[in-house]
């Protein structure tokens, strides 16, 4: 099945996979929500910036190449520009992840120990109370603050099994992407298809 899935991709002499992304022009390749914003610093396009991560996760382990294909050759100092904002951009996903990752592994911090707080106490009341022969309200208030605590504790436990490996996953080929070499092909009228490095 994997074969299959990279058989729909062009390789490069060295073997290393292409992914190919046609645009009229480089504008193209940026959210035209703030046209002062230098391209450096501009957020991709979404359906550019999602095509990518999807061809990212198809490929897999393997090395590969962003080929951007133009049907006019463009100023090489933009192209130079492309070639620094496609990593930027990615760099910056990557780092947003790695906060998502601290931010949830602080709030699993904050339940655990709110829930063990919880158990801890549960513990102590049910001890006292037992010895009182506690009334109705009493046991309630004891068995409620015992899901609470469980509750809490599950929560804290399930924020890491389910959600780390996700965003690890993003980690890792947001990495890639922005590792990744920005090339250009250029297909004119008068001239045979070119590749830019």
């Amino acid at each position: 099945m994997k074969k299959t899935v990279l058989n729909r991709y062009e390789r490069m002499g060295d073997g290393r996979i292409v992914i190919d992304v046609s645009v009229g022009a480089l504008h193209d390749l940026y959210e035209n929500f703030d046209l002062t914003v230098p391209y450096v610093k501009k957020d991709l396009d979404l359906d550019f910036a999602e095509y990518l991560i999807d061809c990212a996760r198809e490929i897999g382990n393997h090395d590969f190449v962003i080929r951007i294909n133009l049907p006019k050759p463009e100023g090489p100092a933009l192209m130079e520009r492309v070639q620094r904002s496609v990593p930027s951009y990615f760099i910056y996903l990557r780092e947003h992840e790695i906060r998502e990752i601290k931010a949830m592994f602080r709030k699993s911090l904050i339940l655990f120990a709110f829930g063990f707080a919880l158990v801890s106490y549960c513990a102590v009341l049910a001890n006292r109370t037992y010895a009182q022969n506690p009334g109705v309200g009493a046991t309630i208030l004891r068995e409620g603050l015992t899901i609470a605590a469980w509750v809490s504790l599950w929560q804290a436990v399930a924020y890491v099994m389910l959600e780390w490996h996700p965003h690890r996953q993003n980690i890792r080929i947001f990495r890639k992407i922005g590792e990744a070499p920005v090339i250009f092909r250029v297909h004119t009228d008068d001239m045979k298809p070119s590749a830019t490095p």
